[in-house]
Protein backbone atom coordinates (compact mmCIF):
# COMPACT_ATOMS: atom_id res chain seq x y z
CA UNK A 1 0.00 0.00 0.00
CA UNK A 2 1.17 3.55 -0.69
CA UNK A 3 2.06 6.02 2.01
CA UNK A 4 -1.01 7.74 3.44
CA UNK A 5 -1.00 11.52 3.14
CA UNK A 6 -1.61 13.26 6.51
CA UNK A 7 -5.02 14.94 6.80
CA UNK A 8 -3.53 18.41 7.34
CA UNK A 9 -1.46 18.06 4.17
CA UNK A 10 -4.56 16.92 2.27
CA UNK A 11 -6.40 20.07 3.42
CA UNK A 12 -3.51 22.24 2.26
CA UNK A 13 -3.56 20.52 -1.13
CA UNK A 14 -7.32 21.08 -1.46
CA UNK A 15 -6.96 24.76 -0.56
CA UNK A 16 -4.11 25.17 -3.02
CA UNK A 17 -6.08 23.50 -5.81
CA UNK A 18 -9.18 25.63 -5.18
CA UNK A 19 -7.10 28.81 -5.06
CA UNK A 20 -5.68 27.93 -8.46
CA UNK A 21 -9.14 27.18 -9.85
CA UNK A 22 -10.47 30.51 -8.63
CA UNK A 23 -7.48 32.40 -10.03
CA UNK A 24 -7.65 30.84 -13.49
CA UNK A 25 -11.33 29.92 -13.95
CA UNK A 26 -13.16 32.52 -11.87
CA UNK A 27 -16.15 32.63 -14.24
CA UNK A 28 -16.14 29.00 -15.37
CA UNK A 29 -19.25 27.14 -14.09
CA UNK A 30 -17.37 23.86 -14.42
CA UNK A 31 -15.62 24.57 -11.12
CA UNK A 32 -18.92 24.80 -9.20
CA UNK A 33 -18.65 21.26 -7.74
CA UNK A 34 -15.09 21.93 -6.57
CA UNK A 35 -16.11 25.17 -4.86
CA UNK A 36 -19.13 23.51 -3.23
CA UNK A 37 -16.93 20.71 -1.92
CA UNK A 38 -14.54 23.33 -0.62
CA UNK A 39 -17.33 24.93 1.43
CA UNK A 40 -17.89 21.56 3.11
CA UNK A 41 -14.13 21.32 3.63
CA UNK A 42 -14.06 24.74 5.29
CA UNK A 43 -16.84 23.67 7.64
CA UNK A 44 -15.27 20.36 8.62
CA UNK A 45 -11.71 21.72 8.98
CA UNK A 46 -12.79 25.08 10.51
CA UNK A 47 -10.91 27.01 7.85
CA UNK A 48 -12.18 29.91 5.75
CA UNK A 49 -11.75 31.37 2.27
CA UNK A 50 -13.81 34.45 1.49
CA UNK A 51 -12.43 34.64 -2.06
CA UNK A 52 -13.50 31.10 -2.93
CA UNK A 53 -16.94 31.61 -1.38
CA UNK A 54 -17.53 34.89 -3.22
CA UNK A 55 -16.51 33.17 -6.44
CA UNK A 56 -19.08 30.42 -5.82
CA UNK A 57 -21.83 32.95 -5.10
CA UNK A 58 -21.01 34.80 -8.34
CA UNK A 59 -21.22 31.56 -10.30
CA UNK A 60 -24.59 30.84 -8.72
CA UNK A 61 -25.78 34.14 -10.18
CA UNK A 62 -25.04 32.78 -13.65
CA UNK A 63 -26.33 29.28 -12.85
CA UNK A 64 -29.29 29.93 -10.48
CA UNK A 65 -30.78 26.49 -11.07
CA UNK A 66 -27.66 24.93 -9.55
CA UNK A 67 -27.74 26.99 -6.35
CA UNK A 68 -27.68 25.01 -3.11
CA UNK A 69 -29.50 26.79 -0.28
CA UNK A 70 -27.65 24.68 2.28
CA UNK A 71 -24.25 25.71 0.93
CA UNK A 72 -25.25 29.38 0.70
CA UNK A 73 -26.43 29.26 4.32
CA UNK A 74 -23.12 27.79 5.43
CA UNK A 75 -21.22 30.47 3.53
CA UNK A 76 -23.22 33.15 5.35
CA UNK A 77 -22.65 31.52 8.74
CA UNK A 78 -18.90 31.42 8.05
CA UNK A 79 -19.10 35.09 7.04
CA UNK A 80 -20.81 35.95 10.34
CA UNK A 81 -17.98 34.20 12.14
CA UNK A 82 -15.51 36.54 10.40
CA UNK A 83 -16.93 39.70 12.01
CA UNK A 84 -15.93 42.50 12.46
CA UNK A 85 -14.93 42.07 8.81
CA UNK A 86 -17.69 43.02 6.34
CA UNK A 87 -17.74 39.55 4.74
CA UNK A 88 -21.44 38.98 5.45
CA UNK A 89 -22.48 42.09 3.53
CA UNK A 90 -20.19 41.19 0.64
CA UNK A 91 -21.72 37.72 0.41
CA UNK A 92 -25.30 38.94 0.84
CA UNK A 93 -24.83 41.38 -2.05
CA UNK A 94 -24.34 38.41 -4.39
CA UNK A 95 -27.44 36.53 -3.23
CA UNK A 96 -30.69 37.30 -5.13
CA UNK A 97 -33.44 38.98 -3.11
CA UNK A 98 -35.87 36.13 -3.79
CA UNK A 99 -33.39 33.77 -2.12
CA UNK A 100 -32.87 36.13 0.79
CA UNK A 101 -36.59 35.88 1.51
CA UNK A 102 -36.20 32.22 2.51
CA UNK A 103 -36.70 31.81 6.25
CA UNK A 104 -33.15 30.66 7.05
CA UNK A 105 -31.62 33.62 5.25
CA UNK A 106 -33.98 36.10 6.90
CA UNK A 107 -32.85 34.65 10.22
CA UNK A 108 -29.17 35.07 9.34
CA UNK A 109 -29.78 38.66 8.26
CA UNK A 110 -31.43 39.38 11.63
CA UNK A 111 -28.50 37.77 13.44
CA UNK A 112 -26.10 39.94 11.45
CA UNK A 113 -28.04 43.08 12.40
CA UNK A 114 -27.93 42.18 16.08
CA UNK A 115 -24.16 41.68 15.93
CA UNK A 116 -23.55 44.91 14.04
CA UNK A 117 -25.53 46.87 16.62
CA UNK A 118 -24.03 45.09 19.64
CA UNK A 119 -27.36 43.62 20.76
CA UNK A 120 -25.84 40.38 22.01
CA UNK A 121 -28.69 39.26 24.26
CA UNK A 122 -31.10 39.38 21.31
CA UNK A 123 -28.50 37.68 19.14
CA UNK A 124 -28.08 34.69 21.44
CA UNK A 125 -31.84 34.37 21.93
CA UNK A 126 -32.41 34.31 18.17
CA UNK A 127 -29.49 31.95 17.58
CA UNK A 128 -30.95 29.53 20.14
CA UNK A 129 -34.13 29.34 18.05
CA UNK A 130 -32.08 28.56 14.94
CA UNK A 131 -29.59 25.98 16.19
CA UNK A 132 -30.16 23.83 13.12
CA UNK A 133 -28.62 26.61 11.02
CA UNK A 134 -25.71 27.87 13.11
CA UNK A 135 -24.67 24.66 14.84
CA UNK A 136 -24.13 23.02 11.45
CA UNK A 137 -20.87 25.01 11.35
CA UNK A 138 -18.37 24.05 14.10
CA UNK A 139 -16.75 26.92 15.99
CA UNK A 140 -19.66 29.32 15.48
CA UNK A 141 -20.27 30.06 19.16
CA UNK A 142 -16.57 30.58 19.92
CA UNK A 143 -16.16 32.94 16.95
CA UNK A 144 -19.09 35.11 18.03
CA UNK A 145 -17.85 35.16 21.62
CA UNK A 146 -14.52 36.45 20.29
CA UNK A 147 -16.32 39.17 18.35
CA UNK A 148 -18.35 40.17 21.42
CA UNK A 149 -15.17 40.50 23.48
CA UNK A 150 -13.64 42.57 20.68
CA UNK A 151 -16.60 44.97 20.77
CA UNK A 152 -16.48 45.28 24.57
CA UNK A 153 -12.73 45.92 24.53
CA UNK A 154 -13.23 48.83 22.12
CA UNK A 155 -15.69 50.48 24.49
CA UNK A 156 -14.82 49.61 28.07
CA UNK A 157 -11.84 49.44 30.37
CA UNK A 158 -13.95 47.76 33.03
CA UNK A 159 -16.95 45.54 32.35
CA UNK A 160 -19.39 44.24 34.98
CA UNK A 161 -19.45 40.46 35.09
CA UNK A 162 -23.17 40.49 34.20
CA UNK A 163 -22.54 42.51 31.03
CA UNK A 164 -19.77 40.15 29.93
CA UNK A 165 -21.92 37.11 30.71
CA UNK A 166 -24.73 38.45 28.53
CA UNK A 167 -22.41 39.36 25.66
CA UNK A 168 -20.72 35.96 25.43
CA UNK A 169 -23.66 33.86 26.63
CA UNK A 170 -21.75 32.12 29.43
CA UNK A 171 -22.74 32.00 33.10
CA UNK A 172 -21.93 30.31 36.39
CA UNK A 173 -19.01 27.90 36.68
CA UNK A 174 -18.41 27.98 32.95
CA UNK A 175 -17.89 31.73 33.17
CA UNK A 176 -15.56 31.27 36.15
CA UNK A 177 -13.38 28.90 34.11
CA UNK A 178 -13.46 31.25 31.14
CA UNK A 179 -12.34 34.18 33.29
CA UNK A 180 -9.55 32.12 34.84
CA UNK A 181 -8.26 31.36 31.35
CA UNK A 182 -8.45 35.01 30.27
CA UNK A 183 -6.68 36.21 33.42
CA UNK A 184 -3.88 33.69 32.86
CA UNK A 185 -3.50 34.20 29.11
CA UNK A 186 -4.95 37.54 27.99
CA UNK A 187 -4.01 40.05 30.67
CA UNK A 188 -7.48 40.40 32.17
CA UNK A 189 -7.83 41.42 35.84
CA UNK A 190 -10.80 40.80 38.12
CA UNK A 191 -11.75 43.48 40.65
CA UNK A 192 -14.35 43.23 43.38
CA UNK A 193 -16.46 46.37 43.35
CA UNK A 194 -18.25 47.13 46.62
CA UNK A 195 -21.91 46.35 46.17
CA UNK A 196 -21.48 45.78 42.44
CA UNK A 197 -19.94 42.31 42.25
CA UNK A 198 -17.05 41.55 39.95
CA UNK A 199 -15.61 44.02 37.46
CA UNK A 200 -13.54 42.67 34.58
CA UNK A 201 -10.60 44.95 33.76
CA UNK A 202 -9.73 44.61 30.08
CA UNK A 203 -6.32 45.43 28.58
CA UNK A 204 -5.95 49.08 27.64
CA UNK A 205 -5.94 50.02 23.96
CA UNK A 206 -6.21 53.20 21.92
CA UNK A 207 -10.01 52.83 21.73
CA UNK A 208 -10.93 52.34 25.39
CA UNK A 209 -8.20 54.58 26.87
CA UNK A 210 -8.25 58.35 26.10
CA UNK A 211 -4.52 58.68 26.88
CA UNK A 212 -3.49 55.96 24.45
CA UNK A 213 -5.94 57.34 21.91
CA UNK A 214 -4.34 60.79 22.15
CA UNK A 215 -0.83 59.35 21.86
CA UNK A 216 -1.85 57.35 18.81
CA UNK A 217 -3.37 60.45 17.21
CA UNK A 218 -0.21 62.47 17.89
CA UNK A 219 2.03 59.85 16.30
CA UNK A 220 2.71 60.35 12.60
CA UNK A 221 3.85 57.10 10.99
CA UNK A 222 6.67 56.87 8.47
CA UNK A 223 4.19 55.44 5.96
CA UNK A 224 2.00 58.53 6.36
CA UNK A 225 4.99 60.83 5.82
CA UNK A 226 6.07 59.00 2.66
CA UNK A 227 2.57 59.47 1.24
CA UNK A 228 2.59 63.20 2.01
CA UNK A 229 6.07 64.08 0.71
CA UNK A 230 5.32 63.53 -3.01
CA UNK A 231 2.24 65.77 -2.66
CA UNK A 232 4.29 68.54 -1.02
CA UNK A 233 6.97 68.19 -3.68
Amino acid sequence: MGREVPKQQQQQQVAYTVDQLVAVNRYNPDILPDLENYVHEQVSSQTYSLDANLCLLRLYQFEPERMSSQIVARILVKALMAMPASDFSLCLFLIPERVQMEEQFKTLIVLSHYLETGRFRQFWDEAAKSRHIVEAVPGFEQAIQGYAIHVLSLTYQKVPRSVLAEAINIEGLSLDKFLEHQVANSGWVIEIAQGRGQLIVLPRNEYNDPVLKKNAADTVTLEHITRILPILG
